[in-house]
């Protein structure tokens, strides 16, 4: 069985030292490629050198929302040389937020940048990952403005509505699903999944973040977090630490819970989502061009 991991920070400074062994793990579990998404100018660097380092990455680079107000004038420049440079990446992580980390951060300089760099992936031919967060709206409106985007779109640890499905695959979207699946309510998530054509679905860990909510003693663990109590008492799914950092290996969980809800069986769903991610970063230049699914 194996499994692509369409969305991942292995690059994030909390576990970028760890990234060998947790790559090395994930690798003897079956996860065969990783899309690693930068989120500033400050680390595609580092995305670019893992990129160039490990066969299995796939390196992509973006200005993600949070991180707008630290660009420099040149940015978009950069952000071209980098791509130019890398045949191989894909962009991402950029997107939309209004929520809790998103709302202090002007939203229409959020727009700018996020069309602009939806641009220059049309223009590229490269397929674009996105973090949308309460905006759906304003996405779907952009989308139509520009779209449709035939290299894809990868809706990030996707929460929206069942409703918007239709119209977002339409534009290119496909929908990418990750542990924070499991903070949806267990009926409405089934509605969503169903919704999403069969050619359209991915799995992802977004990790560090998004980790499963999941029996602890099941989960794959990051060597030396600092959340982790080391004479652990009993820790139960109810009782995760706060702040827990998520191993990439746990996108396991993730096809477990969502072929649960699709009432399929984790082979299938296993089979499905790596012949669509496959599909979806292929492009000229790719590393998994011409890879069979």
């Amino acid at each position: 069985m194996k499994l692509f991991d369409a969305h991942c920070h292995l690059q994030d400074p909390r576990i970028f030292n760890q990234s060998p062994q947790l790559i090395r793990s994930s690798l003897d579990s079956g996860v065969v490629h990783f899309a690693v998404n930068g989120v500033s100018e400050k680390d595609w660097h580092r995305v670019k050198q893992m990129g160039e380092a490990y066969p299995c990455i796939i390196p992509c680079f973006g200005v993600h929302p949070w991180f707008i107000t630290e660009r420099t004038p040149s940015w978009l420049n950069t952000l071209r040389q980098y791509l130019d440079s890398t045949p191989s990446a894909a962009v991402g992580e950029i997107g939309l937020d209004k929520g809790t980390k998103g709302r202090d951060i002007d939203f229409t300089d959020q727009v700018d940048v996020f069309r602009q760099q939806l641009v220059l992936a049309r223009e590229l031919k490269k397929p674009a990952s996105v973090h949308c967060v309460r905006a759906f709206g304003e996405l779907l409106d952009i989308l139509r403005s520009l779209g449709p985007f035939n290299s894809g779109v990868v809706l990030h640890s996707y929460l929206g509505s069942a409703e918007m499905v239709p119209e977002l695959a339409k534009l290119g979207g496909y929908f990418s699903f990750s542990g924070f699946l499991m903070d949806m309510k267990p009926q409405k998530a089934k509605k969503m999944l169903k919704a999403v054509p069969a050619e359209r679905i991915l799995l992802e860990t977004d990790s560090p973040d998004a980790l499963p909510k999941s029996d602890f003693h099941s989960l794959f663990l990051v060597e030396g977090d600092p959340s982790i109590p080391q004479n652990n008492p009993e820790t139960s799914e109810l009782s995760l630490p706060k702040g827990m950092l998520n191993h990439p290996a746990n996108i396991h969980k993730v096809l477990e819970y969502v072929a649960s809800l699709l009432e399929i069986s984790e082979e299938e769903l296993a089979r499905i989502t790596y012949s669509n991610a496959t599909r979806v970063f292929s492009y000229q230049g790719s590393k998994v061009l011409n890879e069979e699914g």
